[in-house]
């Protein structure tokens, strides 16, 4: 991991953090607003993005939600003046892998890089997800049930991986809507329930369970 995409508007700021990751032989791009950092991000050309969360176009907070909803796995350390506990839960709930605050030293941007680093380093890609006889794999987007081959539409897919990505867990559908449906979700709508039972159908009426006035869960 040494491709780093530094998405800040500070000047100041940018230099600052680009000349330290370099002088640390690090590859650097800096990108000033939100919508240039979103493009440069969903190339798959880097390792790592610093993020500042008030950039301009599109907001720090925007670019991390539509990198996510893309299925980018780009690890994000935020690197922004906010430090309400509101804005930083927002933040790694969204997605971000690591929350900084403005002013910051140096030194620990970089420690905090490094262990993105290790941690990748340590961490084989997972291209198949699996619980019991179920497998959905995440490059052909297929699932498999016991012996069958099952396709899923795009909603599906995302369903099914979320499901698989926390075996056990009861799920609420406003979780689902949020993950699943993004921000413009309506709480009021039954869309949840008519996809976990179309999953039902394809998988095996048994896949999903639902835990009355919670949710639904992968037992």
């Amino acid at each position: 991991m040494n491709r780093i995409l530094i998405a800040e508007d500070e000047e100041r700021i940018a230099w600052f953090v680009q000349k330290g990751l370099r002088a640390n032989g690090f590859t650097t791009v800096v990108v000033e607003d939100g919508d240039l950092a979103l493009d440069h991000a969903l190339t798959g050309g880097f390792d790592l993005m610093v993020l500042d969360i008030g950039l301009p176009e599109r907001d720090g907070f925007t670019v991390l939600r539509e990198l996510r909803e893309a299925r980018v796995t780009l690890p994000v350390i935020v690197l922004t003046a906010r430090d309400s506990v509101r804005d930083t839960v927002a933040g790694l709930e969204g997605g971000a892998d690591d929350w900084m605050t403005k002013p910051f030293r140096f030194e620990e941007l970089l420690a905090r890089v490094r262990l993105r680093q290790r941690t990748a380093a340590r961490a084989p890609e997972v291209t198949v997800l699996r619980s019991g006889s179920l497998a959905l794999d995440l490059r052909t987007r297929r699932a498999r049930a016991e012996d069958r081959t099952v396709d899923l539409t795009a909603r599906e897919f995302v369903l099914l991986e979320m499901f698989l990505r926390h075996p056990g867990q009861v799920l609420s559908r406003e979780q689902i809507l949020s993950h699943v449906w993004g921000y413009d979700f309506d709480p009021g709508s039954n869309i949840v329930d008519v996809y976990v039972r179309s999953l039902r159908r394809k998988l095996g009426a048994d896949r999903l369970e639902t835990v009355r006035g919670m949710g639904y869960r992968l037992p």
